[in-house]
């Protein structure tokens, strides 16, 4: 018995039809009501990869308005330049909104440290941010400063008047270095940030901003800057992590209001800190001469961050919100260009790209920039309690229910690889199918797990689903974090053009859903107010 040879034929591409079904079906992990849009995205892609203009919003940020302390005058320019750039594309509602009082404003008009003797030298450093100026040139002998605990105060008694104290306080080698500062998420470590973080394949948390290096702690820092004070110190040289020239920076006093006088203070570079440090071990005599000046602005402590949207166009949804957003702040060193000029720079290309393309949302999307990032997510937790809820107390506001979701970058200029589901299983599959169109841009992994430091926490805090996307880290915590290197020059336009496609599209497929995302059960009281871990 014999098939005709027609029969026999189609049965075989019939059979091979199903086959490659079945395939297709197994290796799809998404949710199959949740397809992705394949034309919307097809026209993200045009737009952000043919005519963007995510570069040209980095350049404005970081080398036109410059760095972006919150309550500098490079904070205030940048958003009144942000706002006008949402405004020119055609989005509804920009503003600079007030979210509360932040304290005093600081930024640096002046800063020189060199080494005069036993010979001269330029060093570098930078004023730790809120410290004062020194009023003027200022010369004087470097005295090393070994202060661990209390008693050790003692034997610099009588010994420090007139004279500039060269704190020990380096972390990191100063030796060679073979490996790499830049790198990218590998296949592996993508493949353990998959699995659930309770089997023993998993790996830690790739995503996670670098933790400052070990210092003193808070109040024996405080301490020393009074005993220093009391004994006539003049100013202070103190280093941190960072090689090669980079200085990771951070803030020297407080912001507020009634916060003690301290004294001059500049972070060093590791290696010009290291040789004036074995210059005085050796015995040698080292004079020093610094001229810093330093503005605070006492007038106003409020403070702002950036709103604009695209209205929803749904009779029924058009209340409800989907937001995305970076935080615009940066510390003082340099320019903030991964962080968080990135972030900031990618939201507002993703909803330029959603308007430029003609979306009619049915939900209104709106695009937040925030400020007070860096002292504690300030800017972002200060919006969410006056819209949505206190998560002091979980007293929620009616517009808590409206919001679908959140979408935050601030992990540095690297491009977008996944996205971390916060805990929330119900939008694994949903998650998946909206991924699955940028495997081939590098983008695939979703993971159960959360992360934090970032503005994502402040509305995940009041139960509004908020996201944070897995990124490549580059030199993110090598070179840039809060350095004087982190400047334009350390962006991949690449990358920051498919982190916009990427999260432009999330954000579409969230405002067109009959639903809005699933929510996890409401947190309990934070008992917290002022936690936050960087």
């Amino acid at each position: 018995f014999t098939f005709p040879v027609q029969t026999l034929f189609m049965n075989k591409i019939t059979g091979g039809l199903l086959i490659a079904a079945t395939f297709l079906c197994a290796s799809f992990k998404g949710d199959k009501n949740e397809q992705a849009d394949l034309h919307t995205i097809m026209l993200i892609k045009n737009e952000g990869f043919n005519n963007s203009k995510v570069m040209e919003t980095m350049f404005q940020m970081t080398d036109v308005n410059g760095p972006r302390l919150t309550g500098s005058a490079g904070m205030k320019s940048a958003e009144k330049w942000c706002r006008e750039r949402l405004e020119s594309w055609g989005l509804s509602n920009a503003k600079i909104e007030p979210w509360g009082s932040f304290g005093k404003g600081w930024e640096i008009n002046k800063a020189y440290v060199a080494m005069t003797a036993p010979y001269y030298q330029q060093l570098i450093g930078i004023p730790k941010a809120w410290t004062p100026g020194t009023n003027g040139l200022l010369k004087g002998s470097a005295v090393l400063v070994r202060i661990e605990s209390i008693a050790d105060m003692a034997q610099y008694s009588g010994k420090l008047r007139g004279n500039i104290a060269v704190l020990t306080t380096m972390n990191g080698d100063t030796k060679p270095n073979f490996s790499p500062d830049a790198s990218r998420v590998s296949d592996e470590d993508l493949r353990k940030m998959a699995m659930d973080p309770h089997t023993d394949e998993a790996t830690t948390n790739l995503s996670q901003k670098p933790k400052a290096p070990g210092k003193p702690g808070v109040n024996l820092r405080k301490a020393i800057d009074s005993f220093l004070m009391a004994e006539g110190t003049t100013a202070i040289l103190s280093g941190g992590r960072g090689t090669m020239g980079t200085v990771f920076t951070s803030n020297g006093a407080s912001r507020a209001w009634n916060a003690p006088t301290v004294l001059p203070e500049l972070e060093m570079g590791n290696e010009h800190l290291a040789r004036i440090v074995r210059l005085l071990e050796a015995g040698k005599e080292v004079s020093l001469e610094i001229d810093t000046k330093t503005t605070f602005d006492t007038e106003d402590s409020t403070e702002f961050n950036v709103v604009a949207e695209i209205p929803g166009t749904d009779p029924t949804l058009k209340e409800e919100l989907v937001m995305l957003g970076g935080h615009m702040d940066s510390w003082h060193a340099s320019t903030g260009a991964t962080d968080n000029g990135a972030g900031t720079a990618v939201a507002m290309e993703a909803i330029r790209i959603l308007k430029a393309i003609g979306v009619k949302p049915r939900r209104t999307i709106r695009v937040a920039l925030w400020s007070g990032e860096e002292q504690g997510l300030l800017g972002s937790r200060g919006y969410v309690k006056n819209h949505f809820g206190d998560r002091t107390t979980m007293q929620l506001k009616p517009d808590q229910s409206n919001v679908s979701a959140y979408y935050n970058l601030d992990n540095g200029g690297g491009k977008i690889r996944g996205i971390y589901l916060q805990g929330n299983d119900e939008l694994r599959g949903i998650f998946e199918s909206w991924m699955e169109p940028f495997t081939d841009l590098g983008a695939s992994t979703v993971t159960i797990r959360n992360t934090g430091s970032t503005d994502h926490i402040s509305f995940d805090e009041v139960g509004i689903p908020g996201f944070q996307f897995i990124q490549d880290g580059l030199e993110y915590g090598t070179r840039t974090h809060h350095t004087n290197m982190d400047s334009y020059d350390r962006i991949s336009s690449n990358d920051l053009m498919q982190a916009s496609i990427i999260m432009a599209s999330f954000v579409y497929h969230t405002a067109m859903r009959d639903e809005k995302l699933p929510r996890k059960a409401l947190p309990k009281v934070n008992p917290a107010p002022n936690s936050w871990t960087r």
